[in-house]
């Protein structure tokens, strides 16, 4: 049975592209908090995932709302009111996440294991 090729040149890849964005360690963990929340501020999202600093969560999710998987409404106040939360297409990508996170889990014994005995040789 012939393969069939989706995409040839490497270097402008659509997947490796988006790899890219997503694969960093926040990311999906941002995209995940929002998921379960309609709407966050920006200290929401903080205490939900714990251990990453303001700055890294500033940045990620200038990029999500970059590549429009995240909406970023600002609120003319004083203080200032920012709420963040997904947008049809950040919510499009939740499926194949789930995939992800689903094979991860079945599967992550199995790779530990096999990087143990890999660290041992």
């Amino acid at each position: 049975m012939k393969k069939e090729v989706i995409f040839t040149d490497i270097l402008n890849c659509p997947v490796r592209n988006v790899l890219d964005r997503i694969g960093d360690k926040w990311s999906l963990l941002i995209l995940m908090v929002l998921n379960q929340n309609e709407v966050l501020r920006f200290n929401e999202i903080h205490q939900a995932i714990g251990d990453i600093s303001q700055k890294m969560l500033s940045v990620s999710l200038k990029n999500l709302e970059a590549d429009g998987l995240v909406n970023r409404k600002v609120y003319p106040q004083i203080p200032p009111k920012v709420e963040y939360k997904l947008t049809d297409l950040g919510k499009s990508l939740l499926p194949h996440v789930d995939a992800l996170a689903g094979w991860s889990n079945q599967n992550m014994q199995t790779i530990l294991a096999n990087r143990a005995s890999y660290q041992k040789s």
